[in-house]
């Protein structure tokens, strides 16, 4: 590559970088540009690090052949067969080494020394080049403390120094690019993580402001798990965090595959919300979420019940109403969460399932707005609930008339 051309590929990568384009375009965009300069690129391996709470991070793979780059999120790589095939790839080895760059040639002895090269030989390539581009300690988020990378060549003679001291010049304009989507991404899954989906998307779009809230109509969900607290007190301290994470991920699992945006784990409750633009269609959705979620729950206690583990059920309150929806704290530490007389009536009501032994409660406003499924509520009374005006009528799910609810 030229000078000339090296200086044009560091310029598109800055621009691409600050336009935001994700991983896989930036990749993508740099090998057909590199190729077309002139470096003889047969596969190129890009790997970072994030956070995340299930993948350790992710790879982007490039092939001369199948040029669209290919997307993999791998797991932890601390133990098991993930923990071998790291410790015995040369990006350990030079991660281990604090050079930056390991340059090997293709060959019978190389596979000897690193069992993926047996796959490299068997695909004709010929040179091997790992970089690693690392972060100042203040810049790591995390794990994430360096772009990886790999570059290979089928060319018989394998790369020419030239070549090679363009890659240790250009790969750093890479790493900072896809370091500045790796962090944008991280930040939305933080956001969604910890605050929910709806409301980490509006913190992400700008909505951070104290005291800036809409007024919103939302089917609100309570529920929490039946005799938590005796478990809590009779089992071993060990097993708390996984029952509370067991239940958490099928009920959880069951509000966000309904439309349902989860706002709060509160110990062992769970606050959500069906924004109602269409009363029906909330409620209905509230709904199929609730029987998910005790199907799960059913199926998870069977799981619970074969490993002599204690076990438990959720109870469920049902409410729509008016809220307001937005940042709620102090200057130093915000939440972004419903408020209004309508979260304390769900909360209410959710906590009256132990008293008339019901797994589900409904509110009458709420039933009212279910029109096409009227018929699948029973009353169970009228109830003076605390810190609430008037008595309010509860209505629970008929289960002659809701088959699969249970």
């Amino acid at each position: 590559m030229t000078e000339a051309e090296i200086a044009k590929l560091a310029t598109w990568l800055a621009k691409a970088g600050l336009e935001g384009r994700t991983e896989t375009a930036l990749v993508e965009g740099f090998c057909s540009r590199a190729v077309a300069g002139g470096l003889p690129l047969a596969r190129v391996m890009m790997l970072i690090d994030t956070l995340h709470p299930i993948h350790e991070g992710r790879a982007f793979r490039w092939e001369k052949e199948k040029p669209d780059v290919t997307l993999t999120e791998y797991g932890r790589t601390a133990e098991g067969e993930a923990a071998e095939r790291w410790r015995t790839s040369p990006l350990y080895r030079l991660l281990n080494s604090g050079e930056s760059v390991l340059r090997l040639r293709v060959t019978a002895e190389t596979e000897a020394e690193f069992p993926s090269f047996a796959e490299f030989r068997e695909a004709k390539f010929t040179d091997y080049v790992a970089i690693i581009n690392r972060f100042a300690e203040d810049g790591a988020i995390g794990e994430m403390d360096c772009v990886y990378s790999y570059w290979m060549t089928d060319r018989a003679d394998g790369f020419t120094d030239d070549e090679l001291g363009a890659l240790k010049r250009l790969t750093p304009f890479l790493g900072l690019a896809i370091k500045a989507a790796s962090l944008a991404r991280i930040a939305e899954t933080l956001v969604e993580t910890y605050l929910g989906r709806d409301a980490g998307r509006r913190v992400l779009r700008g909505r951070i402001e104290r005291g800036v809230a809409d007024r919103i109509e939302t089917v609100l969900w309570f529920s929490d798990l039946r005799n938590y607290t005796r478990i809590s007190e009779t089992s071993p301290p060990e097993e708390i965090i996984p029952l509370l994470n067991d239940y958490a991920e099928a009920i959880v699992s069951s509000i966000q595959q309904n439309a349902g945006d989860v706002l709060k784990l509160i110990g062992d409750g769970v606050l959500a919300i069906f924004p109602a633009e269409e009363r029906s269609r909330a409620c209905a959705a509230a709904l199929d979420a609730a029987r998910a979620a005790q199907e799960a729950v059913t199926v998870l206690n069977t799981r619970r019940f074969e490993k002599g583990l204690p076990a438990t059920e959720m109870y469920l309150g049902l409410h729509l109403g008016e809220v307001f929806y937005g940042n709620i704290g102090s200057k130093e530490r915000l939440d972004f969460t419903v408020v209004g007389p309508a979260v304390n009536e769900v909360s209410r009501i959710a906590a009256m399932c132990r008293s008339v032994d019901q797994p589900i409660l409904i509110s009458a406003v709420f039933a009212e707005s279910c029109t096409e499924q009227r018929r699948a509520f029973a009353s169970v009374g009228r109830f003076a609930l605390r810190g609430v005006g008037r008595p309010q009528e509860l209505f629970t799910l008929d289960l002659l008339e809701s088959p699969g609810v249970g």
